[in-house]
């Protein structure tokens, strides 16, 4: 078998005639602009429209990107995990693709000798992964809730473990699944880093976000090693969650808790608690390959020239401007004839969750005007920026109007989650402490 690493999460895993085009994400542009490739993708969507299959791990659109789906074939076959939740079937469906929803750890014929298998991530706990409002469009209630995957693929001689960007706290139970079933492991495709709004888009000091930005780096780099000591690969991949925020946004890059790849690998191949003899690291260039067959890589990796990396940023990419920055600026009361029936949906869920705090919810919504949403059933009010002293525990969340208005106006057209990731919202909250369920009943907030 051949693994050709095409962008972040995108890979091809080939073997003789048959090829799986995984987590396609292959255009700048998603969550709402703000998420771009570096280097620069050299290729189209298009020039892959001859894979037999298409695998998409979960919604999020680095994975299961809408605009690179668009650009391609729509009789690919696309195989996904069979999800309780259809929301990520029905979306995929939309676009005119068939969907094939393949069992929990269910060996399956692909063709030939080729087999998949996919398995559920246990669980979606956001305080691991750091996307602080969840994956609510697809989680049913609040608290274990699988909504990633992850997979094998394998010839009856190789074995190809794709963990995408699970972290393995969420995914120990089907990662051990899998080890019990196959004994050996050739190659595993492994996630290294974060992708959330923590650290940049939180108001706290500089030195507090770099500790954040380090600590997490660190914890991600944990995962992969615990990946790699649980499957005892022969040779691992580390890869997934690779991206670069343009627009206005690009500012905030260096603040991101995201290591460069050769960092990684460097951190990998001097690391003590991995066995440097039978567990190999490899990187790979945008369409460069690792063959099992002969265990040689296409082409010698090309580290990222950083200057070269910031003139891109200052030149190209900080000029984009995102998806909703052509709308037209909503009136103030366009958005307040929102207010109420978002505050029903919210307000719904948070009791049917039984949950309850004391923190507000803060979100501006002009220079002097701010709307303030109760979490304890006391309502919601307009209040003027003088009046914002009265709250002792809260979290203020700030964002374009345009934005705010799409997101209002329903999933359909934004998403909280998507925005967070994106890192479109900026926030500042006291005390500085997590509290998952104020996140999780805020996505609930639209109409």
């Amino acid at each position: 078998m051949k693994v050709t690493y095409l962008a972040s999460a995108s890979v091809i895993i080939e073997d003789h005639d048959v090829k799986i085009l995984c987590d396609p994400w292959l255009v700048d542009g998603e969550f709402y602009g703000s998420w771009a490739h570096y280097p620069p993708l050299s290729f189209n969507p298009e020039e892959f429209n001859d894979v037999n299959y298409i695998y998409i791990s979960h919604i999020h659109p680095d994975h299961c990107s809408i605009k690179t789906l668009n650009r391609m074939n729509k009789d690919i076959p696309i195989l996904i995990h069979s999800y309780q939740s259809k929301f990520l079937k029905n979306n995929i469906e939309r676009l005119g693709y068939q969907v094939t929803e393949i069992p929990h750890n269910k060996r399956t014929n692909l063709k030939d000798n080729l087999h998949i298998n996919i398995l559920a991530a246990d669980n979606c706990n956001p305080e691991l992964c750091h996307k602080y409002f969840g994956c609510s469009t697809v989680e049913k209630n609040f608290g274990s809730t699988s909504i990633d995957s992850m997979f094998v693929v394998d010839n009856g001689q190789q074995v190809i473990v794709n963990t995408n960007d699970c972290p393995f706290p969420l995914a120990e139970t089907s990662a051990a699944t899998i080890k019990r079933k196959y004994e050996h492991v050739d190659m595993l495709l492994v996630g290294y880093s974060s992708a959330s709004a923590y650290p940049q888009c939180f108001t706290i000091s500089d030195s507090d976000k770099i500790k954040a930005k380090n600590k997490i780096i660190q914890n991600y780099w944990s995962f992969a090693e615990s990946y790699v000591n649980l499957f005892k690969p022969e040779f691992f991949l580390p890869f997934a969650g690779r991206y670069i925020l343009a627009g206005k946004k690009s500012i905030l890059n260096s603040q991101r808790a995201i290591s460069e790849l050769e960092d990684t690998y460097e951190y990998f191949t001097s690391d003590s608690k991995i066995n440097q003899q039978e567990n190999q690291c490899v990187i790979l260039n945008s369409k460069s390959s690792f063959d099992l067959d002969t265990k040689q890589i296409s082409e010698a990796y090309i580290p990222i020239d950083n200057k070269e990396k910031q003139n891109y940023v200052d030149n190209v990419l900080s000029k984009r401007k995102y998806d909703f920055e052509d709308d037209k600026e909503p009136e103030i009361n366009q958005i307040l004839d929102l207010i109420p029936s978002c505050y029903s949906r919210y307000e719904k869920r948070r009791n049917e969750l039984g949950f309850s705090s004391e923190m507000v919810i803060i979100i501006g919504l002009t220079k002097e005007k701010f709307l303030s949403i109760s979490a304890n059933g006391n309502g919601y009010q307009f209040i003027k920026k003088n009046e914002l002293d009265q709250f002792k525990k809260y979290v203020r969340i700030s964002l374009d109007n345009r934005l705010l208005m799409r997101i209002l106006s329903g999933p359909k057209n934004a998403h909280w989650n998507n925005a967070e990731i994106g890192s479109h919202l900026t926030f500042e909250r006291n005390p500085d402490n997590y509290e998952r369920g104020l996140y999780y009943c805020l996505s609930y907030f639209h109409r």
